[in-house]
């Protein structure tokens, strides 16, 4: 685990109130080319505005997550569609000639399609080797968050672990307690998701068979159109009885060629990434674990590297914006 990820000050879903400018970036990387096959480029933009070059980055546009700011910023700035993998920190600053502090937050970010043009924004694209990067960057910032990106190899497996979202109380609810549906604030939450974890890459599902866990991910399966697989080890009762089965089943799938998404239950995803912790040698960020919550899971050789909480997808309106 990355060291930043120790200090809760850096848990990026709840910015400090004294950041009244949020902003989000990445880092985005791609296979090098040519002679170089088998190493990686990383993109600076040059912005004409300030004579800089710098990492992708803007601000927050009302109602999003620094999640989707990330990927939309990315592709305004570069032309190109990315998905993102391991968290990497944030960097404040004050805003030169305002009263105000800004709060950016970076992912690393992989190339998928798509072909630079020059905008308004950005004029120039340049792709850097890592031996280069450092030295073309403008400011002190990017480097550090360049220096997070290179702790962990670059290519990286990832798994969402998704807790079910607002459901009312089990205790008001006279049925079968695995037929007790999303309410309403549920509902918007489950369509919340979905952006934020298709800036993920998410392709597949699987989820414990209770209504408002497969509910939960119902808006994400409609607009991949795909199916939504039922693992019934996933859910609590299911979990408890066969807790490593349950476990040797999420490490399956984890895989290089899918992103899957993952729907449990509030008794089963923090003892689930609390093992996996323990058993990869990681350290964990703070985390509350609410009902909507997310956890982004980063593999490499089969081995867990980062652990990332999103805890704010919820409804946007609940994200603080600046």
């Amino acid at each position: 685990m990355s060291p930043f990820h120790n200090d809760p000050a850096d848990e990026y879903t709840d910015p400090p109130v004294k950041a009244n400018i949020l902003a989000a970036g990445a880092v985005l990387w791609r296979p090098a080319r040519g002679k170089d096959a088998g190493a990686i480029e990383i993109a600076l933009v040059h912005r004409p505005k300030y004579d800089d070059w710098s990492l992708p980055k803007g601000k927050l546009d009302p109602g999003e997550t620094p999640v989707i700011t990330a990927v939309r910023e990315v592709a305004e700035e570069t032309g190109l569609r990315s998905r993102l993998g391991r968290y990497l920190g944030h960097v404040t600053y004050p805003v030169t000639g305002h009263r105000k502090l800004k709060r950016v937050d970076y992912w690393a970010a992989e190339v998928v399609d798509g072909e630079f043009e020059s905008n308004t924004e950005v004029d120039v694209l340049d792709w850097c080797r890592l031996d280069r990067v450092m030295d073309a960057l403008s400011y002190p910032m990017d480097r550090t968050i360049v220096r997070n990106f290179l702790r962990q190899p670059a290519e990286t497996a990832t798994l969402l672990l998704v807790r079910h979202a607002k459901a009312g109380r089990s205790d008001r609810y006279a049925g079968n307690d695995d037929l007790r549906p999303l309410e309403k604030a549920g509902r918007a939450q489950a369509r919340a998701l979905v952006p934020n974890l298709l800036a993920f890459g998410a392709s597949e599902i699987v989820s414990a068979p209770p209504a408002r866990c497969v509910q939960t991910v119902t808006p994400l399966a409609e607009e991949l159109g795909t199916d939504i697989e039922l693992e019934p080890l996933f859910s609590e009762s299911g979990y408890a009885a066969a807790p490593d089965a349950a476990r040797k089943r999420a490490r399956d799938l984890v895989s290089a060629d899918a992103v899957r998404v993952i729907s449990s239950q509030g008794k089963v995803i923090p003892d689930l990434v609390e093992w996996w912790a323990g058993e990869d040698g990681i350290s964990l960020p703070p985390a509350r674990n609410r009902k909507g919550s997310v956890w982004v899971l980063s593999f490499n050789g089969g081995r867990l590297v980062a652990a990332d909480h999103l805890d704010r997808i919820l409804i946007p309106n609940d994200f603080p914006q600046g």
